[in-house]
């Protein structure tokens, strides 16, 4: 039988027969706190009574990036997504911690997706540093493999956001890059699909994401095509 253990002695987590991640250390991205706000209390609760009914085969997490499939990605997510059972976590505005905390409050209990989708940390490079985001994105890994099992996990490299290369988006991209680490090819996946979204020389333009992080209609459209083979692959569907 395969192990999966939390070794909290060492600060170890054993994940069907391999180390997750080392612990980190404590620090903001990583102290799961709720925010104050009725609109996000309202959103999170929506989100445990809608686990409550089941039938959820793949759920997305994440910030406004994720939220936005509900408006700017509707027609999307209604083209790749209703039909697969998909549930959206996203709320604006939200960092690691947030979502660490609606985890740990009912927005995945009693569901067993076949995949989660994760998209976060944008939100925090203004205040943590990259190994900090990185140390966001494994402990909210560490939370849905424990609470999720039979859950397959595709983390997503942090989008690229400003017009052009800027040292906001070379900290999400230095984070990204360390959280890739976690893949292991068989429950965790790794995608950066930040490319499709750039010029050649790096240029975000307007048509992709009109404020320099958001995306268009095309920008999600883009999105849902990137991840599609993988996403087939991790839900068993046909190829």
């Amino acid at each position: 039988m395969k192990r999966r253990t939390v070794l909290a002695g060492i600060g170890l987590l054993v994940v069907s027969g391999g180390v997750l991640a080392d612990a980190v250390g404590k620090h903001s991205a990583v102290t799961p706190v709720p925010r104050e706000q009725q609109r996000w209390v309202q959103r999170h609760e929506s989100f445990n009574a809608r686990a409550k009914q089941g039938n959820v085969d793949l759920i997305f997490i994440g910030d406004s990036i994720t939220h936005g499939w509900e408006n700017t990605g509707k027609e999307v997510w209604e083209k790749y997504y209703r039909r697969r059972k998909a549930m959206n976590l996203g709320i604006g505005g939200d960092r690691t911690q947030h979502v660490l905390w609606r985890l740990d409050h009912g927005n995945i209990d009693g569901i067993s997706p076949k995949a989660a989708v994760l998209m976060i940390g944008t939100n925090n490079s203004g205040d943590n540093t990259a190994e900090e985001i990185a140390d966001g994105i494994t402990t909210i890994v560490r939370e849905l493999r424990t609470k999720l099992p039979r859950t397959k996990v595709l983390v997503l490299g942090i989008f690229p956001r400003g017009e052009k290369p800027c040292p906001q988006r070379a900290k999400n991209a230095k984070a990204s890059k360390i959280a890739s680490k976690l893949a292991d090819g068989k429950m965790i996946h790794y995608m950066d699909i930040g490319v499709h979204f750039l010029k050649p020389d790096g240029t975000l333009t307007k048509d992709i994401m009109p404020d320099y992080l958001h995306p268009t209609q095309r920008g999600y459209e883009m999105w849902a095509i990137a991840i599609e083979g993988k996403l087939r692959e991790l839900l068993g569907e046909e190829p």
